[in-house]
């Protein structure tokens, strides 16, 4: 072999050992490489992911059953990270850093992550500073379909991150409230039954976050026997137990109801005060400090917060008016009506002030924890739900107490047109035994007038209430009559009255109310007219339309309610508001119903629909369409 030959084989052996070395060199590398992005990718899985860490919202479904849903991509939560102090032994929120998590297609709950101090939401989100959701298109046939789940919107509640932001409700006068240190602590009460699940957790995460934590001794949760909803369980006792106060979830083997549910939490309660809360509200800046003030200056107040209104359907929050306070109706309805003239005089127009109410609506209030069971707590005879606020209201008013609505403190509820849920021997029966109960404790003679109103009563059985009575007794409380003249006397209830019964003309034909229009409010109406009078005995659901009022402020009232008129125009009824188109004097000689604004008399009009009652002129003669009859008495 030549030199030239040798050096080539020689160079050529050279180069392919260069390159076996090259070759497993730059396999070791991408190797190496790929090994590093596996890590780094089951990092990241972890830490989103991991179940096993301390996580304030369990690796559970988000949305409140196990089917997945779509979500819009731009849709991101963001939690404030809860994480324990080893030192104090006691949770705290901390906020080291800015993480967002985006919900993925498989709905899962995603972690609460730190955020910076004072950090906010994109304001893109979902319902951010209380705005409605817009469902996006793919998800809106399950946002129908699942509407029935809570009678709410669950998909667009899901839609929305737990800390989303909603202003502050609060005027610059209630803001300037300065407070002592030493307010009394409060145990919150909350009860659920299949609860919605972001609506649930909203619940608590807006709790944690509006109020002074010191001032919260613990949260109690009772779950009324919740069925197929497995979040309830496991993933929220883990939720809970990262929260920065002691939070204990009482479990119902069967169903209590609220007012039952409520007392067993109650039972527990270490705190100096009471706070009952819905399960799915949500509480605004500042809500709790005026509530906890009213009742360290006086124990035997029971106060309330004004209740914002979150739109069952697109979860819009809109501030719930601060010149409104409770009253009811005949029915023994609980009905919103406007702040009357003599209590804006009271408090000299300052609505930095409380009001002074008739009744509350009952979900969310605080209270004395002492004073709660001195006033005799609920009613233990009652069931499920319905009617206790009016119950606890006359208790408290007619027994030394007071019922306040702070206009400084704002919830926000999520308001439903129907309950989602069935009512152990129906709905209707359970109220009515509930209605009975506090009647025949409070009500005295007007149980009659009721008996009247709602027939249904008298064949309800109200069980034994001899130790209500027995209570009533034993807190020297007032009647009930002092209540309707000191304490409401804008109620629609006949305390001052010339008749309560029937009004009939010549023919026997009665005055009767029919097509009620309007639940509440200014814009309430009926129609009127008269036909054939109906026997009471008989037909005792019908005839509650024949039953009018003439007060001594000389209306003519069903109700809340009044008959109202302008010259030669006909009689209708609209909401009573003390003007002097609805004012009538009778006259019991020539039996004539005079209008006083217009001196025109009330008279069927024989040329039109049979009934129909206009205003003419007054006769004194051959005049049987102006003759009216005041008969049959249901209270004197």
């Amino acid at each position: 072999m030549n030199t030239l030959s040798y050096h080539h084989s020689t160079s050529r052996e050279v180069l392919l050992k260069r390159f076996r070395l090259w070759k497993r060199q730059y396999l070791h590398v991408v190797i190496y490489t790929s090994l590093f992005w596996i890590f780094v990718d089951v990092f990241f899985i972890m830490l989103f992911s991991d179940c096993t860490k301390e996580v304030i919202i369990p690796c559970s479904s988000s949305l409140s059953t196990d089917k997945y849903s779509t979500i819009n991509d731009r849709n991101f939560q963001l939690h404030p990270k809860i994480i324990i102090d080893k030192i104090n032994e006691r949770n705290k929120i901390t906020f080291d850093n800015k993480t967002m998590i985006e919900t993925t297609k498989k709905s899962v709950v995603p972690k609460w992550q730190n955020i910076e101090p004072g950090a906010t939401n994109p304001t893109n989100w979902h319902g951010e500073a209380g705005r409605a959701v817009v469902i996006p298109d793919e998800l809106k046939e399950e946002s129908k379909k699942r509407f029935g789940e809570n009678q709410f919107n669950i998909i667009a509640s899901d839609l929305i991150a737990l800390n989303r932001s909603v202003k502050d409700q609060r005027s610059a006068s209630c803001r300037s409230h300065k407070f002592p240190s030493d307010l009394p602590s409060t145990s919150i009460i909350i009860v659920f039954h299949n609860e919605g699940n972001s609506t649930l957790l909203r619940t608590l995460t807006s709790i944690i976050l509006r109020s002074p934590i010191q001032y919260i001794h613990e949260i109690i949760m009772v779950d009324d026997a919740s069925i197929a909803r497995d979040y309830l369980k496991d993933p929220l006792e883990a939720f809970t137990k990262e929260l920065p106060v002691s939070v204990h979830i009482l479990r119902n083997t069967d169903r209590l109801g609220l007012m039952k549910s409520r007392l067993r939490g109650a039972e527990i309660a270490t705190g100096d005060t009471l706070t009952f809360l819905d399960a799915h509200i949500e509480c605004s800046s500042g809500w709790l400090q005026y509530l906890l003030y009213e009742v360290k200056k006086d124990r035997t107040a029971v106060v309330c917060p004004i209740i914002d209104v979150i739109n069952d359907n697109d979860f819009s929050y809109l501030t719930g008016s601060d010149m409104t306070w409770g009253g009811f109706n005949w029915r023994l309805n609980f009905r919103w009506y406007p702040v009357p003239q003599r209590e804006e005089i009271r408090r000299n127009n300052d609505h930095s002030l409380p009001l002074l109410s008739p009744t509350m609506a009952g979900g969310l209030f605080t209270i004395d924890r002492k004073y709660f069971y001195e006033i005799g707590a609920y009613d233990p005879g009652m069931e499920v739900w319905g009617g206790e606020n009016l119950e606890m209201s006359f208790r408290i008013w007619q027994c030394g107490g007071k019922v306040l609505i702070h206009p400084c403190s704002h919830v926000g509820h999520v308001f439903r047109k129907q309950t989602p849920y069935t009512f152990p021997g129906g709905t209707g029966n359970v109220i009515y035994h509930n209605n009975k109960r506090l009647v025949e404790v409070w009500l005295d003679k007007y149980k009659d007038f009721i008996y009247t109103i709602i027939p249904e009563l008298k064949r309800v059985d109200a069980g034994d209430v001899s130790e209500r009575l027995a209570l009533r007794e034993r807190l020297k409380c007032k009647d009930f009559q002092w209540y309707l003249q000191n304490i409401y006397p804008e109620s629609s209830m006949p305390v001052n009255f010339y008749h309560v019964g029937i009004i009939r003309i010549e023919s026997m034909f009665c005055l009767t109310v029919h097509h009620v229009y309007g639940s509440q409010g200014a814009n309430r109406t009926a129609t009127l007219n008269t036909q054939k009078c109906i026997d009471r005995m008989h037909s005792p659901t019908t005839a509650i339309y024949q039953i009018l009022v003439y007060s001594k402020k000389n209306e003519l009232r069903f109700d809340d309610l009044c008959m109202e008129a302008n010259a030669n125009s006909a009689v209708k009824l609209q909401k009573c508001s003390g003007n002097e188109k609805q004012i009538w004097n009778y006259n019991n000689e020539t039996k004539q119903m005079k209008h006083v604004k217009s001196e025109q008399c009330m008279a069927t009009d024989k040329t039109k629909s049979p009934g129909h009652l206009i205003l003419v002129s007054c006769k004194q003669e051959n005049n049987a369409n102006q003759r009216w009859y005041l008969e049959q008495a249901v209270l004197t």
